[in-house]
């Protein structure tokens, strides 16, 4: 395994058979990583195999015999919980149900971070948005026993999203009843795509710990930006073709402040040839190579 210390790094890998999750977790040995994230079923669906028959224990196993910390490893939510509109009766009733499913999956594996798209208010007003989804965490996490962190996802801006800014993330978290549940997951990508400017490392930090408390990030999703900043449109990119330079990457993994909190690459794969071994490598070692993409 890459010895890479203290930096959490890792990419969003695939849990599929034969081997589920231990074979997930080969794949992130495999590619040097000491942190990634997966979903425990299809996003785009409701479905889900019982977890008895995912072998987690057999992939915990395999986690301990080589060191690592699953404190540091990330379940994200599917993207079809869709809490903000408690107007749309039938989505919303759908998005409590299937995200307290979840939460009871992820404390199955051992794991504790679970990322949250907020949702999207239909046209809604933003503050109706905000108080939908609140309403429907306070509902879920009312009856949960798990001791699963809520992650919620710094959105992009497309349409009615909830979450663009970290002002509406923080009213969300100073809204429920159960604060100490919610933390936050900052992707590179949405906040650039909303106008940020991700170079300034510093400057948003300090906006986030002003509005929030640094001690609520959670996770960070690194990954490039195929569109200019402040775009609204969430497309990906590979470590070095994007709009996000690599410098600014590397800088982002290896912030002091962040140095506990786990950095998922959330960049594109063909499915066949994964990209996330050369692109942990890289941004650990801090040497970009040109073309790498054209040699795997």
């Amino acid at each position: 395994m890459t010895n890479i210390g203290k930096i959490w790094i890792g990419s969003h890998l695939s849990l599929g058979a034969p081997d589920f999750y231990l074979g997930t977790c080969q794949k992130a040995y495999k590619y040097g990583e000491t942190a990634f994230m997966f979903y425990t079923g299809a996003p785009q669906n409701t479905r889900r195999s019982p977890t008895s028959a995912l072998k987690i224990s057999e992939g915990r196993a395999f986690l301990r015999e080589h060191g690592f910390d699953e404190s540091k490893i990330v379940v994200h939510a599917p993207y079809i919980i869709n809490l903000g509109n408690k107007d749309n009766v039938e989505t919303y009733d759908l998005a409590k149900t299937f995200l307290a499913q979840e939460l009871r999956r992820v404390s199955d594996f051992g794991l504790s971070l679970l990322v949250l798209h907020p949702g999207s208010s239909v046209g809604a007003p933003t503050d109706f948005g905000i108080q939908s989804v609140i309403e429907g965490l306070d509902e879920v996490l009312a009856k949960d026993a798990t001791n699963v962190t809520i992650c919620l996802e710094t959105m992009a801006g497309k349409g009615s999203e909830i979450g663009r800014t970290f002002e509406e993330l923080s009213a969300i978290i100073k809204g429920v009843k159960k604060p100490e549940r919610l933390g936050v997951c900052l992707d590179t990508c949405h906040i650039n795509d909303y106008g940020m400017n991700d170079g300034d490392i510093q400057v948003i930090l300090d906006h986030f710990e002003d509005v929030s408390g640094l001690e609520r990030l959670n996770v960070i999703h690194l990954k490039r930006l195929k569109n200019e900043n402040g775009s609204h449109k969430v497309r990906h990119e590979n470590i070095g073709y994007g709009t996000i330079g690599f410098d600014i990457l590397e800088k982002w993994v290896k912030e002091p402040r962040l140095s506990a909190i786990p950095k998922i690459l959330e960049t594109p794969t063909d499915g066949i040839h994964d990209p996330y071994q050369k692109e942990v490598e890289m941004l650990v070692s801090g040497v970009f190579e040109p073309g790498w993409r054209e040699k795997l």
